[in-house]
Formats: structure tokens, sequence, C-alpha cells
């Protein structure tokens, strides 16, 4: 099983510019050729939240029009930029998620069980898993103790240090972590909202966040850091699962030099 995960695609109203900027929605374009060109292929693609910028129907409809060349199933969570409701309609055809409340799911399909889950705060840049959203999801883990698991949320569960990031962060993370605490299968955690890599352990098990292939925000580890992005090497995740293993790559979005053999033709090293 082998999945891809995109995040924070941030697209806005066709010839609309992120932060007068940043054209998320060729970057995007671009990310999506990229996938169309991996062998093997994923068998899903997950988005971890930030789908469009202002969570308008017509966004959606933008973004679907980006994402059409990619004919796996695609499994997507709410962030802070997007709407319930629209994004509901607009991914009414996959039949995951709820017709009403928050937009949490489970899927059976896969070897890997996934779940999805909202936290995000209608007008609010932060997140929040309240007492109800961490019932359901104590609940559907123990529907299947047994069976490996992955989550799916767009805020990370855990303080990243990069300040600003920060104080749109978690509400409900020390509740998350006692969930997690008590389900050894779930394998991993994939979260969106940082636009970079950033591994935790939370509960006791593995939280990543993955990169944007638009805008990254800025590394800066100071409490008072302000909210910057830079034009850093865009990107996605691939995670395999393969006997009983899940494993995470990086995968760079661009044209570079390369790739080089390490051997000659006699299979001596070149140096």
């Amino acid at each position: 099983m082998l999945i891809c995960q995109i995040t924070d695609t941030h697209i806005k109203l066709p010839g609309k510019l992120a932060y007068k900027k940043v054209d998320t929605a060729d970057m995007l374009r671009v990310c999506v050729a990229e996938i169309q060109r991996l062998d093997p292929q994923p068998d899903l693609i997950v988005l971890t939240g930030d789908l469009v910028d202002l969570g308008r129907p017509e966004e959606y409809q933008h973004l679907q029009g980006i994402l059409a060349p990619l004919k796996q199933p695609l499994y997507v969570v709410p962030g802070n930029h997007d709407a319930r409701d629209p994004m509901r309609q607009a991914f009414a055809a996959g039949r995951y998620l709820p017709a009403s409340g928050f937009l949490h799911y489970a899927v059976e399909e896969w070897p890997l069980r996934i779940i999805g889950l909202d936290t995000i705060i209608p007008g609010q840049g932060g997140g929040e898993l309240c007492a109800e959203r961490l019932a359901w999801l104590d609940r559907t883990l123990a529907e299947q103790p047994d069976t490996p698991s992955l989550i799916l949320m767009h805020h990370p569960p855990f303080p990243t240090g990069i300040g600003h990031m920060d104080k749109i962060g978690l509400i409900g993370r020390e509740g998350f972590a006692q969930v997690m605490a008590r389900h050894p299968q779930v394998e991993l955690v994939l979260c969106g909202h940082l636009h970079r890599v950033i591994h935790a352990r939370v509960g006791g098990r593995p939280v990543l966040t993955c990169p944007s292939p638009a805008h990254q925000v800025a590394l800066d580890l100071h409490d008072d850091a302000p909210s910057q992005f830079r034009m850093e090497p865009p990107g996605f995740m691939l995670h395999r699962w393969r006997d009983g293993m899940l494993v995470s790559h990086v995968a760079a979005i661009g044209d570079y030099p390369g790739p080089f053999p390490f051997f000659d033709a006699a299979g001596n090293l070149i140096d």
C-alpha cells in the first residue's frame, strides 16, 4: 500500500495569488504532474487540510479541476482555511464524508484503516479536539483494536516551537495524547498546517507534518517568531506500508540534476 500525502494547497479563485505572491494553483499543477510520473503509482491520495484559501465553493471547484488528472481515491480532512459544507459538497462523490456535523470518518477498505479527524474551529486559525471529538476518536479506535490505523488531521497535536504557528495550534492535545496512549494500533498520525516536515511522538505514537506543494512556513524557533513564509523547495510525502511497517519519504517537487550512477559499467565505484 502506497499513500501519497498532499497538504496546504491554499487554492484561490482562478487568477488570484496567495498573499499576492504565490501561484498556488500552478504549483499544485506541477505537483500533480510529478505524482503522475511516479513509478510505482500511489494507491490513494490524502489531503490534510487547507485545500483552499477562503472556503468558497468556487475555490473547491478550481481545486477539483487541478486534481482531476489524479485517478486514485482522494481522502480529505479540513484545515482552518476550509469550510465544512462547501468541502462536504465538493467531495460528496467519495461517499465517506458524513452528511452533517464534523467531517470525521473511518475507511475500512485498505490494509491500513484510515481515520479522518475534523480539528477546525470555523473562523479561527487554531484548531480543537473537544470532548465530543475525542470521544468519537476513542470509540472509533476501540471498535478495531487489532487493525493497524492511520490518522489524518490538519492541526498537529504538539507544540512545534515555531511561535506564531503554535499560537494557532491545537486545543485538546493533552486529551488526544491520552487517547493515543490507549490505542497502540495507530501506526502514524499525518498532519498539515505547518508547511514543513516536523516529527514528534504524542501518546507514544509517531506524528508527522508534511511540506506544502507551494510555500513553506519559515523555520524560526523563537517564541516570538513573526508570521512569515519562504519559497523553499515544495514537496509532498509518500508513506509505504509493507510487511507490517510504515515508512515515510519526502518528495521534493522540481527539476534537479540527476539521477547519476554511483558505479561505472564495470561495477566500480566512481571516484
